[in-house]
């Protein structure tokens, strides 16, 4: 990793500016491997979402887990809206309305032909990738296929997860490689995308106006067009898994790892908004 930035190489996230902390108004973050440890959300990092809550900062959960999983997300945790499946939508609820507004950015004659599409990748991965499977969370899911490569299965070498990628391309389909899955979807939507279409729908704005107020957290190469779109652009220490993968690595590094690194951020955020 040698993405250069402001006073030199990859920083560690403790030099991040002052004053970007106490301007912040939107912490975006991815959920895997970022608030997650082990495949579980810790106390410490659902906390940590709490205090961004009261601190006034809106949260914006960007993933690539499914539709089923964003609604609960964006009805019970304390966020502001949720980028689900890679950039397909975000759901944002309405607590005094009671209602949940879903916005999605490719029509529905896409997502049926998109379908076909994932149907056949499905079959020819199952057949042509020992171990692969279906993700268990695929039922859920509206606009992408998940493959997992190592998050109910045994892991897969980095060939297998080489072959997947090669049949997505063959098909004619978009992919990323996360920490534990292999999402493929069809049309142009993305996570930059998505969030560009929230910030323009809920505060008349976009990405470009709001660098300064915005920052994002994440740990492995799906995440790369956003840390490459985003100044202020934050990597858990796992993401050191990947060096020398990434092009756009992130601006920093937090000394930690998973949900312990999501919470080192959180509250070096909030250490100098207090002071």
């Amino acid at each position: 990793m040698t993405r250069e930035s402001e006073g030199g190489f990859l920083r560690p996230f403790s030099e991040i500016a002052p004053d970007v902390c106490e301007g912040l108004a939107w912490f975006c973050t991815d959920i895997d491997d970022t608030m997650t440890t082990d495949g579980m959300l810790p106390a410490a990092s659902y906390e940590a979402l709490w205090k961004l809550h009261h601190a006034g900062i809106a949260v914006v959960p960007i993933t690539g887990r499914p539709a089923g999983w964003c609604d609960h997300i964006a009805r019970f945790w304390p966020v502001a809206a949720v980028v689900g499946e890679n950039g397909a939508f975000y759901f944002s609820y309405d607590r005094e309305a009671r209602k949940m507004e879903r916005e999605y950015l490719s029509s529905q004659a896409e997502r049926e032909e998109g379908a076909g599409r994932m149907k056949r990748l499905r079959d020819r991965v199952l057949s042509e990738v020992p171990g692969a499977a279906i993700a268990a969370d695929q039922p859920y899911r509206l606009t992408d296929l998940a493959i997992d490569f190592r998050e109910d299965v045994a892991p897969l070498g980095p060939a297998a997860v080489r072959k997947i990628c090669a049949i997505a391309e063959e098909e004619r389909l978009t992919y990323k490689v996360s920490s534990i899955h292999v999402n493929c979807w069809f049309g142009s939507h993305s996570k930059v995308k998505c969030l560009n279409k929230y910030l323009k729908d809920r505060a008349g704005s976009n990405l470009d106006a709001v660098q300064e107020r915005l920052l994002f957290i994440g740990d492995s190469p799906n995440d790369e067009p956003i840390f490459a779109e985003i100044r202020n652009s934050v990597g858990v220490a796992n993401i050191r898994a990947f060096e020398g993968e990434l092009t756009h690595p992130p601006h920093f590094v937090t000394s930690a790892r998973n949900g312990d690194g999501f919470c080192e951020a959180v509250d070096l955020i909030l250490q100098y908004r207090a002071q």
